[in-house]
């Protein structure tokens, strides 16, 4: 709907300034960094604690302890039972939940800002304190292979994104499932969860992140009363991972399912992340993105495959550069009846070649940097958005300066920056395609 926004809407998206919020930052004598956000328009609070430890932090043999861990944090402490946790966040009206991802662990609760207190003393209390029985371990481990069971095992398309990506990362651990791979799941102890959580879960690898309708003296007070007495960790250092070779070579992968209710195309390429300090390229690639596929009517892939020549019912282009190793940028085609899948490669290989020959649209260009302007000045209505964006950044590697001038970095990027982007990306030695098909209607990829 942003292109038919008035002129005057337009003209304060583009002059709105890098960041609206307040944010306050300090860190505990046991070095736990604090991150306060102030939003006094509601009577809610965001309490997240994220930990510098994922899924591509796992040694191996053990992948899937990370998330196994999370959900064993609910099983309580010495003064909390399991389950009491989630109970008493709720009978307070409020919600929590956890998420694991390949550079992080978070924990949250959203609840009535005078109950901050409250959940601050308990997730202080897991941090530390975590009871696990004989139970509770082995009970948890048959639901974490069940969630395997339904969102992978049970999905043609996930269980290939698994095989693409392992294709795509040669050396780097990104190439292992956060949920972990089966057989190593099934082999996961309570000695391993309880040797991860030891390792990792201490002030010291925690990023404390408190959003909404509170103020920088009162989650100081808070944090001190309840964090600030928790011993750090020895031992914490700066992550250190295997880190991809050269990549020379294009790799090529089909997989056929009799559940695959659609065919399509898919390509990864190796793309760069947002790096401290210095995130153009990351900023064009995110601009990059939106252009080839951010909409299904305007961006470049669906006017040309879709509309203009009627070979695709599906487009999409996608980069994410808050990681904190190298990213992917992820194009996708979806050929419509009749169009073969060898052919919607090779149309989308031709658009692509074709967007880099002649540049950017001037007017597409202006309408996404629109776009993207608007998403950021909705997103800071949810202070769960807006703690959710720093959590991610500082457990990327990112600090609270690159998060505030991300919407100047993107302003910055100019039409060329965005080709040089593309161009240096779309490097087929360090790309995987895939083609996904119907078993019984396969075709021999070329």
């Amino acid at each position: 709907m942003f292109h038919i926004l008035r002129p005057a809407i337009l003209a304060v998206l583009t002059a709105l300034p890098a960041m609206a919020e307040e944010v306050t930052t300090f860190t505990l004598p046991n070095n736990l960094e604090v991150v306060v956000i102030e939003d006094h328009r509601a009577p809610v609070v965001v309490q997240m604690v994220w930990y510098r430890a994922g899924a591509a932090d796992e040694k191996p043999g053990v992948s899937g302890i990370a998330h196994y861990l999370e959900h064993l944090m609910f099983k309580g402490t010495d003064t909390l039972a399991p389950g009491e946790f989630s109970r008493t966040v709720e009978d307070n009206g409020g919600s929590d939940n956890a998420f694991t991802s390949w550079d992080y662990t978070g924990y949250f609760q959203r609840i009535a800002a005078d109950r901050l207190e409250l959940v601050m003393r308990m997730e202080a209390d897991r941090m530390r304190n975590l009871k696990l029985t004989e139970d509770d371990w082995q009970t948890e481990r048959e639901v974490v292979i069940e969630e395997r069971n339904q969102r992978i095992d049970s999905d043609p398309g996930a269980i290939f994104g698994e095989q693409r990506r392992a294709a795509q990362y040669l050396n780097h651990p990104y190439g292992t499932p956060i949920i972990g791979w089966r057989q190593e799941m099934e082999q996961l102890t309570r000695q391993d969860a309880l040797d991860w959580y030891q390792r990792y879960y201490a002030p010291n690898n925690a990023i404390l992140v408190v959003a909404g309708d509170v103020t920088p003296e009162q989650v100081r007070q808070l944090a001190e009363t309840y964090y600030g007495p928790l011993e750090p960790s020895e031992g914490i250092a700066v992550r250190k991972r295997p880190q991809e070779p050269p990549q020379l070579a294009e790799r090529r992968l089909t997989y056929s399912d009799p559940r695959v209710s659609q065919p399509y195309v898919t390509r990864s390429y190796l793309a760069p992340e947002r790096d401290p300090g210095d995130q153009t390229k990351a900023a064009a690639l995110t601009i990059l993105a939106d252009l080839l596929g951010g909409d299904g009517q305007t961006s470049v892939l669906a006017r040309k495959l879709q509309f203009d020549r009627k070979l695709a019912i599906y487009t999409s282009a996608h980069y994410d550069g808050t990681s904190y190793d190298d990213t992917t940028f992820n194009l996708v085609v979806v050929p419509a009846e009749g169009v073969s899948l060898d052919e919607a490669e090779n149309a989308m290989d031709e658009v692509l070649a074709e967007f880099i020959e002649t540049g950017v649209d001037p007017a597409a260009f202006a309408r996404v940097k629109t776009r993207i302007h608007a998403a950021m000045i909705y997103a800071q209505d949810d202070v769960g958005g807006l703690a959710r964006r720093y959590g991610e950044a500082l457990t990327t590697g990112l600090t609270v300066a690159d998060v505030q001038a991300w919407p100047e970095v993107l302003d910055s990027v100019t039409e060329a920056d965005v080709i040089a982007a593309a161009t240096e990306v779309f490097d087929r030695r360090r790309a995987v395609t895939g083609w996904t098909m119907r078993a019984g209607e396969e075709e021999v990829m070329q």
